[in-house]
């Protein structure tokens, strides 16, 4: 995609959505950390869900630390992977009381030491958190950032640090958000709904749809 074209996609993502903003809901930069844990092979409805109930009760990395991975359990069984993710997250609490005097720190390296933090993780807390132009490439932004032409690659690292590059500087902050709400529900995995995509005349994709 030229240079030209990403910038007039990125306008017309803008104007649809001005201010893009995660589904996941939260009140701290330590209950959006918790909720994108969980988040893994998982909804954000199915997270949401579970940490209504969770946060009412506990919404600090000490308060959750004193429930334990049995007293967590209960919270977040609706959601997959939620033994190994229960055991992470306190392990994740621990770390942030004993090192971190409670605060989510706002650096990578600080971030992927946390026990089920990885890259794609630690991004998404640095760009919405804290306001770090990053951008986490998960599947929907893997397979809109492929499908369209606008920076394609093997790997969500390969993606990630080609959009870094592509992505007009203006909408870099944003871009993230943007990405994942488009492919969510308008450049879906199955059936891309390309009679309605407004950036279908800038897509490389070679199979639009047409109903």
């Amino acid at each position: 995609m030229k240079p030209d074209d990403r910038r007039e996609f990125f306008r017309r993502l803008q104007s649809v959505i001005p201010a893009p903003k995660t589904e996941l809901e939260y009140h701290s930069s330590f209950e959006l950390l918790v909720a994108v844990i969980l988040s893994a092979q998982a909804t954000d409805v199915s997270v949401n869900k579970a940490t209504r109930k969770l946060y009412p009760v506990a919404s600090t990395p000490r308060e959750i630390l004193n429930l334990g991975v049995d007293g967590l359990k209960p919270y977040i069984r609706t959601i997959g992977l939620f033994n190994s993710k229960a055991e992470n997250i306190i392990k994740t609490c621990r770390m942030l009381v004993e090192e971190y005097d409670s605060e989510v720190p706002n650096d990578r390296k600080s971030l992927e030491r946390l026990p089920g933090v990885g890259r794609k993780t630690a991004n998404v807390v640095l760009n919405t958190a804290f306001g770090e132009p990053t951008i986490a490439v998960d599947t929907h932004i893997f397979r809109v950032a492929n499908r369209t032409g606008l920076a394609k690659g093997k790997t969500p690292l390969e993606v990630e640090l080609k959009l870094l590059k592509a992505v007009p500087r203006e909408y870099l902050h944003d871009a993230h958000h943007w990405l994942i709400l488009h492919g969510r529900y308008t450049c879906k995995a199955r059936k891309p709904n390309c009679p309605e995509c407004i950036v279908r005349s800038l897509c490389s994709f070679k199979t639009k749809t047409t109903v």
